[in-house]
């Protein structure tokens, strides 16, 4: 781990989205509130914030930071699901892996929900996919 007792505490935003590729009758399941599972976005919120307390645990090098603030954005597209997250808090060291693992927790969520709707005759996802999954703006002040 890196040593940041050095640093000075300061506030960090960071804000992070990706993306789930589905087939569109799926995304309709979504818009319409049909999917068997549930709300797919609350689910999918909830696993965001989940995530990003989890985030030293999953990447061993990460810090414990006191986190103040997590609000993830979930919205239906027209060939799938965009999940936007902004984490804040006021630390040594930056949130944007706290970030980037509320998207892809909160988009793994979607997954899980859906994944029923997206299988082929096979049992497999030909066409469902997560990308673009990146950091789109960190903050120091």
């Amino acid at each position: 781990m890196v040593d940041i007792s050095g640093k000075p505490v300061s506030l960090r935003v960071a804000v992070a989205e990706g993306k789930i590729r589905l087939r569109r009758s799926t995304v309709e399941a979504i818009a319409s509130g049909r999917v068997e599972k549930g709300d797919v976005a609350s689910v999918a919120e909830l696993g965001g914030i989940i995530g990003v307390k989890k985030t030293p645990e999953l990447l061993p090098l990460c810090h414990p930071i006191p986190i103040e603030g997590v609000d993830i954005k979930f919205r239906v597209v027209n060939d799938g699901v965009v999940v936007r997250a902004e984490v804040r808090a006021r630390s040594r060291t930056g949130v944007e892996m706290e970030a980037l693992t509320a998207v892809a927790t909160s988009l793994l969520n979607v997954w899980d929900m859906v994944k029923k709707y997206e299988k082929d005759e096979e049992g497999q996802y030909p066409y469902t996919q997560i990308e673009y999954v990146r950091v789109l703006r960190k903050v120091k002040t």
